[in-house]
């Protein structure tokens, strides 16, 4: 469908783009709040505006390239001995960080199916199919200082995100709608998200419990609004491409275990667009709505398959998402089109702002197709409002920051060109932890951040 007057709400063309021009402020909120986004340093007359931390430096180590005056340490790499014995599995991809006293807890994903080699171990308790190697664990850190690690849940496939409860716990996505008619190693159902407590609430489970009407579906991400409840939940899925749902819990606000009280899943309707991927003009303002998703188990269809066509939007890899000052942003890795073939040829990504008090959808970012990067995946903030992403795109693979000026700059390159996940800042904001995916190593970056 072609875009057109009546598709956009008002604004005009925005002054933000990859590559792009204007202060970043002026798109996420203009000052800093409690949870993230704002106009970063140098904003607001407080100082030179922010324009990256310069050049990277090649590290000798050959693991990440940083600036000057950035350093790193290796917390926890695949094969490392586990506080409780085992090994540290393969595949690190999305984590949060939690306050947990003096120390910071963080849960860390891994994105695993079968793996013979690093599988999450499966231990009591925590294991829900014992014929699949993903799941999750637990580390408690000091700063770079590696204190325990565990596994915190076993048997499940491919958890590639999630994200953090307003309660403070973690919702950890599995990316798949795999079942045991598709794998026969698999003794049970998957495509949930599940509910990690790293303060320990939820240890009367005799067992891990999907929340299932959340959807099966191929997760990636969720972001949680803090006022209603509402959780918001990405799907990074084609054919048809994944959607954007929200699901209205019956119990709002309700703590740990709350959401197993059930709720509606709804998904995406935006300017009656059938796909979002098409959308190259900054400031493009659609309205939304919101359909119901008829069986979100997915019992004999894929829930993005259940709609007529066009009544929902698609967003090529719908994948970070993240909540800020009442608005939530969204991230599509493959924005600009497909070839001949169907497959996606330009991986100009997208990031995307949900007003739900005014329930429209405004496209904020984008990746032109002559920018340095591509492949947006997570995002994170820091507390004083500095955007970083993490690129899983083709060749070399950066984290990445937005500067004041609107423009990306390079903040650590893989030296393995591996993908870069779970970004998150320790609550003090003075470390950055993060992933490089096929290295499975998670990092303890620090450094000169304002």
């Amino acid at each position: 469908m072609a875009i057109n007057r009546r598709h956009v709400l008002g604004g005009g063309a925005a002054t933000l783009g990859f590559v792009m021009t204007g202060a970043i402020g002026s798109v996420f909120g203009g000052t800093a709040n409690a949870t993230g986004f704002g106009g970063g340093h140098g904003s607001h007359g407080r100082g030179p505006r922010f324009t990256g931390y310069g050049d990277l430096i090649p590290d000798p180590a050959g693991i990440a390239d940083l600036p000057r005056g950035f350093r790193y340490k290796v917390l926890s790499a695949k094969g490392d001995k586990l506080s409780d014995g085992g090994t540290v599995p393969a595949g690190h991809d999305g984590m949060a960080a939690f306050a947990a006293g003096r120390n910071t807890a963080l849960v860390r994903n891994h994105e695993l199916t079968h793996d013979d080699t690093y599988p999450v171990p499966k231990r009591e308790r925590i294991t829900y199919d014992p014929g699949a190697d993903g799941g999750c664990t637990t580390l408690l850190v000091t700063g770079d200082r590696l204190v325990w690690h565990a596994p915190s849940i076993a048997g499940t496939v491919r958890n590639c995100a999630g994200g953090p409860t307003p309660w403070g716990t973690w919702l950890t996505c599995e990316e798949t709608e795999l079942t045991p008619k598709d794998d026969a190693k698999l003794t049970k159902r998957h495509g949930y998200v599940f509910e990690i407590d790293p303060a320990g609430r939820l240890r009367r489970d005799t067992e891990p419990v999907p929340l299932t009407a959340l959807g099966r579906f191929a997760h990636e991400a969720t972001a949680t609004d803090p006022r209603t409840g509402i959780v918001y939940l990405t799907e990074d899925a084609a054919e048809p491409d994944g959607l954007l749902y929200r699901f209205l819990p019956k119990r709002p606000l309700g703590g740990p275990g709350s959401l197993r009280a059930g709720g509606t899943l709804q998904a995406l309707s935006a300017g009656g667009l059938a796909n979002l991927g098409q959308v190259s003009q900054l400031g493009t303002k659609l309205r939304v709505k919101w359909v119901d998703v008829p069986d979100p188990d997915a019992t004999t269809t894929s829930v993005r398959a259940q709609f007529a066509a066009g009544a929902v939007s698609g967003i090529p890899k719908c994948e970070g998402i993240y909540h800020s000052g009442g608005v939530i942003y969204v991230v599509s890795s493959y924005a600009g089109g497909r070839d001949a073939n169907g497959n996606h040829s330009l991986h100009e990504g997208q990031v995307w702002k949900l007003d739900p008090r005014n329930q429209t959808f405004e496209l904020v970012l984008r990746f032109a197709p002559d920018s340095p990067f591509d492949g947006p995946d997570n995002i994170a903030l820091s507390s004083w409002g500095r955007i970083v992403l993490c690129e899983d795109g083709d060749d070399e693979n950066y984290l990445v920051v937005v500067g004041d000026d609107g423009k990306p700059y390079p903040l650590a390159r893989s030296v393995s060109q591996s993908e870069w996940a779970g970004a998150t800042f320790s609550p003090d904001g003075k470390w950055l932890y993060a992933n490089i995916q096929g290295d499975g190593r998670t990092l303890a970056i620090t450094g000169p951040w304002r």
